[in-house]
């Protein structure tokens, strides 16, 4: 064998077993020390007995005996147990009834008839506290709290299941939307092509030219018609480029001034919170248009907390019915969604509108 060569030694405490768990108890130890207190306390009775009576001192020696044959009963209820808050509260119950046994004993040996009660006080302490420990732990099964349980439960049911049929509306709603651009609106396209080769054919028959001149007209109309349709259920801009992009995009659009202030969020919110957000800012622009023409206006995007942050505000003439029609449709649409829309519009300060949608997934 080489002399470089040596076999790779294992340290002798890898090759060692792990250390076992320590044994449980005997299962006669508890009857074994209750038998062997029983018959130190006789022995003390008898030895009471043979010197004469009198003051039957040996109820002590008694006491002295039990008191070690309760704290062993205690600990192997606590070790054969499973841990867990209601065996908790009954070693609490358990240690608090010797306690309270103890005392009594302690009294009814030492009184002699004139003095109170005087146990009852710890006694009232140590119960009020064995109660409260109760009362923490089944605290759910009370019944207003049970009942509270049951509506929070209900709640966070409902919560999911409408943001689960929110979040497929706002699927099917772009998928209407891809298939509007990319099926009918392309052979609307295509047939308005057609149309006007064929009007350029036609030019020795202004009848027939005239007829197919107004088709192309026609279908040029239906093509900004499910334009429009499908910019209003969900812009593609939104879906390719983000609520960001989108913003800007209206904002370029708008006849009014728009400022844009639009922070790229760290996280992109659920597409149906972002289809709500665009359409905060499209309606309140519409409205700045509508009722503040040529007046200046400031849309900001922001996430903070956890929370999608839009605000649009105009320098128009204010005044804004905060229920009208079209604001009361956009706060019903965000509160859909767990979020809150506020409208400020005082006469002569302009309008502002402020909503908040959560943003996280």
């Amino acid at each position: 064998m080489d002399a470089d060569y040596a076999p790779t030694q294992i340290p002798a405490a890898l090759d060692e077993p792990p250390p076992a768990a320590p044994p449980p108890p005997p299962a006669n130890a508890l009857p074994l020390h209750i038998a062997l207190s029983a018959l130190a306390g006789l022995v003390c009775t008898i030895v009471w007995a043979v010197t004469g009576g009198g003051y039957y001192w040996a109820a002590w020696a008694w006491l002295g005996l039990a008191v070690p044959v309760l704290v062993h009963a205690i600990i192997r209820f606590g070790l054969s147990a499973p841990a867990s808050a209601r065996h908790g509260l009954a070693l609490h119950g358990m240690v608090t009834g010797m306690i309270c046994g103890i005392l009594v004993v302690t009294w009814g040996f030492t009184t002699d008839g004139i003095r109170g009660f005087w146990p009852l006080w710890p006694l009232l302490v140590l119960g009020v506290a064995v109660a409260v420990h109760a009362l923490i732990i089944y605290a759910d099964r009370l019944p207003g709290r049970a009942r509270e349980a049951q509506l929070a439960e209900r709640v966070g049911e409902l919560t999911r299941t409408r943001r689960g049929a929110l979040d497929v509306q706002a699927a099917e709603l772009r998928r209407i939307e891809r298939d509007l651009h990319d099926g009918a609106q392309a052979r609307l396209v295509a047939l308005s092509l057609l149309l006007g080769r064929t009007e350029e054919r036609l030019t020795d028959r202004p009848e027939e030219a005239d007829l197919v001149r107004r088709a192309r007209e026609e279908a040029s109309a239906a093509i900004g018609e499910l334009r429009d349709l499908a910019r209003g259920i969900a812009p593609p801009v939104l879906a390719d480029r983000g609520l960001a992009a989108a913003v800007e995009a209206l904002g370029r659009r708008a006849a009014t001034p728009v400022t844009v202030e639009a922070r790229a969020l760290e996280t992109r919110p659920l597409p149906v919170v972002e289809t709500a957000a665009y359409f905060v800012v499209a309606e309140g622009l519409t409205n700045v248009a509508k009722h503040a023409p040529g007046a200046a206006a400031h849309v900001r995007l922001a996430e903070e907390d956890g929370r999608l942050l839009i605000e649009i505000a105009d320098e128009g003439p204010g005044g804004a019915d905060a229920d009208g029609s079209g604001l009361t449709g956009l706060r019903h649409r965000v509160e859909a969604l767990d979020g809150t829309l506020t409208v400020t519009s005082v006469a002569g300060s302009g309008t502002t509108i402020h909503a908040e949608l959560p943003c996280g997934r």
